[in-house]
């Protein structure tokens, strides 16, 4: 039998699955002030699951943003876990700490890093951390793919937000700079030896793949 395509009721079902609370509410709200697209609630909840199965310790979050994914990881971490999150703007990231604060969450589990991702993360340490998610830049995105795998301990997981980007990444004829980048990405991940993928159609598509090896070279 084959499958149908998920209607548009049963999407909102399981987007709104998992209920977001007032701190969410607000983080999102600030998002919406500054005009920053926030991942969704279905994509949040995944990376709280992730976070969790796999006990994460060390998390590096590219996008900053006002902190609405950085909340979804943190409730996921371990409680001695310690998220590192990078952004360009640090308007953007007071806003992130204000509700890191309103959660409760203690100072010295978020390290915010201002500046370009790909000028901070060369900085960070070889195969320390155990999650990866990536939510910048989509021209950036195979570049942040080379410092995941290089940051990521081996069974770590990387995470990119937008993967379907608005339905453009399955339509071929959609062949803007963004779109394309994330196409090759999505390619890339599929091919390469040593990641374990999946695309999961929640949100605007959060594509995951756990580093099980990489070939050196």
């Amino acid at each position: 039998m084959a499958l149908t395509p998920i209607n548009p009721t049963s999407w909102t079902y399981a987007e709104e699955y998992v209920a977001e609370d007032p701190v969410l509410d607000a983080a999102r709200a600030r998002a919406e002030e500054v005009g920053i697209a926030a991942i969704g609630s279905g994509g949040g909840a995944a990376l709280r699951f992730l976070a969790a199965v796999i006990e994460a310790r060390a998390v590096v979050e590219i996008g900053t943003g006002t902190g609405v994914s950085g909340l979804w990881l943190l409730r996921g971490m371990r409680p001695d876990g310690v998220l590192t999150t990078v952004d360009v703007e640090t308007e953007h990231q007071r806003l992130a700490r204000e509700s890191f604060k309103e959660d409760g969450i203690a100072p010295q589990r978020v390290r915010t890093i201002a500046g370009a991702a790909l000028d901070v993360l060369p900085r960070l340490t070889d195969g320390h951390y155990d999650l990866v998610f990536a939510d910048g830049d989509k021209i950036e995105y195979g570049a942040y793919l080379d410092e995941a795998l290089r940051l990521l301990r081996p069974g770590g997981v990387v995470a990119f937000d937008n993967a379907l980007w608005h339905d453009r990444v399955a339509d071929p004829a959609q062949r803007d700079d963004q779109t394309t980048a994330i196409r090759d990405l999505v390619q890339r991940i599929a091919e390469t030896e040593g990641l374990v993928p999946a695309l999961l159609p929640v949100g605007d598509g959060l594509l995951v793949a756990k580093k099980v090896w990489i070939p050196e070279g």
